[in-house]
């Protein structure tokens, strides 16, 4: 997949030619627009189900079926591209991403929005790894750490710009143009493909000879544990009889991928370069970093919405300081890229990672959105030091031939690590509540002189016993959801550390430092 640097235009120079820059900017736009679209929906949720009369669980499939359908397709992106050619795929993908999201704004029921969202996650899924390999093969060496700190911009700010811009559209026109705002975009879009990738041929022999054991096992694991993951919560686990079908179907499938691995010529994904140190390693920090974007970006909206009363808007404000460093370190970044030891600047993003969820751990019940400001700026200095440098990280670790699939397995382990993060952060929130409660209702003792005046007092404001008694128990809900937050955060950054120690077992990056080398 990322073949001779700067093919087609840029090799055999040390600097790319007009071409090269619009089919990178082609790249970084689509991948802006794959991950934005993860969140845009998050905002006009409640908008939209009460609009095609869906319920609570139901409307949670209008983002669940978008993040589990790009799931499955990002690490099937690499053998469609040799199936079908770099520009192709993308044209083809470009096109029905804008007619899906034309069904999406036209929904007037769930089915159709399901549909349309389903295919949006196919056809977007494809535009993340494809970004990595137009960076690859367009740009010489020398020019490649700038093409890469484009894309990594793009991938943090997507899901950052997507609750702010849906909010402000939901709020200002409606939440039909969450979707139609797609349209213009994905017409520049095509423009930019049409001018800056050469034509390839259709290659029909990797379509005769797919391993469809792989690709049949592949769709089925990552599309069960996708929505084991999100569903099981709401589902309670394996109390339901569809977790538990969908826990099979996910075994049936990666037992399909493993014989895929073992017995065809070609295999869909080539998982054994997992086993590569390095490359491993990238693999499990990747885990890490989605585990910290998507759950950041999970756990501040919902207490943004109960403790300080903010709509969409105002929430999707607090999300995109996230983003702000972004713009700040990519004109550096290139230069950091050169001149700094991957091992140091991986490191020290985790840490300053982990050390933006400590400073998140003493939310209090009047806290409001100025209590995320430093953690916000400081994830997303963090976020964009990790994400850039393991971008090189995840091509250097492989060889040539590899780096398609590399990039598939990266890209996916980043969106795993989110669905992992919003399924362990649900069921750890119900059993810190609970325990927090329980804890605080321990402490109160019938005769303590000082509870009596409270509820005496309590029942003097609200007119009764019962009405006291009411108005202590959401004090003591509040409280115990108050601290829960607090240990999410504090879990969130022992996580982050935890991983820390597989830098040691990066290797520093290649002089020179072109993606399509080893």
């Amino acid at each position: 997949m990322a073949t001779v640097a700067g093919s087609q235009g840029a090799a055999g120079t040390e600097r790319a030619d007009a071409t090269a820059w619009i089919a990178v900017a082609a790249g970084a736009l689509g991948a802006l627009l794959a991950t934005l679209d993860i969140s845009i929906v998050n905002s006009a949720l409640p908008t939209i189900q009460g609009e095609i009369g869906a319920t609570g669980t139901e409307a949670t499939w209008i983002a669940t079926s978008f993040l589990v359908a790009e799931i499955v397709v990002i690490p099937l992106s690499a053998w469609l591209e040799r199936l079908l050619g770099l520009r192709n795929l993308l044209l083809i993908s470009v096109t029905a991403f804008t007619g899906f999201s034309i069904l999406c704004g036209i929904a007037t029921d769930l089915t159709t929005m399901i549909i349309g969202r389903t295919g949006q996650g196919l056809m977007g899924g494809v535009l993340i790894p494809t970004a990595m390999t137009i960076v690859a093969k367009r740009l010489p060496p020398p020019q490649q750490p700038i093409g890469m700190a484009l894309f990594g911009m793009t991938v943090i700010l997507g899901p950052v710009l997507g609750p702010l811009l849906g909010g402000w559209l939901t709020e200002n026109l409606s939440w039909h143009y969450a979707f139609f705002v797609n349209v213009p975009v994905c017409g520049l879009l095509l423009l930019l493909l049409l001018l800056g990738l050469p034509h390839e041929r259709t290659n029909w022999i990797y379509l005769r000879e797919a391993d469809w054991f792989g690709i049949v096992g592949m769709i089925l694991g990552l599309g069960g544990l996708t929505i084991v993951l999100e569903e099981g919560h709401r589902e309670e686990w394996f109390e339901s009889a569809l977790i538990i079908q969908l826990t099979i179907m996910t075994v049936a499938g990666f037992v399909m991928l493993g014989i895929g691995q073992l017995w065809a010529a070609k295999p869909v994904l080539k998982l054994r370069i997992v086993m590569n140190r390095q490359f491993g390693s990238v693999v499990v920090m990747a885990l890490a970093l989605g585990m910290v974007m998507y759950g950041s970006t999970f756990v501040i909206p919902q207490f943004l919405a109960l403790i300080a009363d903010y709509n969409a808007l105002q929430t999707g404000q607090v999300i995109f300081l996230m983003g702000v460093p972004a713009f700040f370190l990519m004109p550096i970044m290139p230069f950091l890229i050169r001149v700094v030891d991957i091992r140091l600047a991986v490191g020290a993003g985790l840490a300053i990672m982990a050390v933006s969820c400590f400073v998140s751990t003493s939310l209090t019940a009047e806290s409001a959105g100025e209590a995320f400001t430093a953690g916000q700026l400081l994830r997303g200095v963090g976020m964009i030091l990790t994400m850039l440098f393991l971008n090189q990280a995840t091509i250097a670790s492989v060889s040539r031939e590899d780096a398609g699939d590399a990039s598939g397995i990266f890209n996916a382990a980043r969106n795993l690590g989110g669905s992992f993060a919003l399924a362990a952060l649900a069921s750890f929130q119900d059993q810190r509540m609970s325990l927090h409660s329980r804890r605080m209702e321990e402490t109160l003792w019938a005769n303590d002189p000082r509870l009596q005046e409270y509820l005496a007092e309590m029942s003097h404001t609200f007119g009764s016993m019962d009405a006291g008694l009411q108005s202590l128990a959401r004090t003591i809900q509040l409280q115990s959801f108050v601290m829960t937050y607090n240990d999410i955060f504090l879990v969130m950054a022992a996580a982050t550390l935890a991983t820390l120690p597989m830098v040691f077992f990066l290797r520093p990056l290649p002089k020179g430092l072109s993606l399509a080398m080893h």
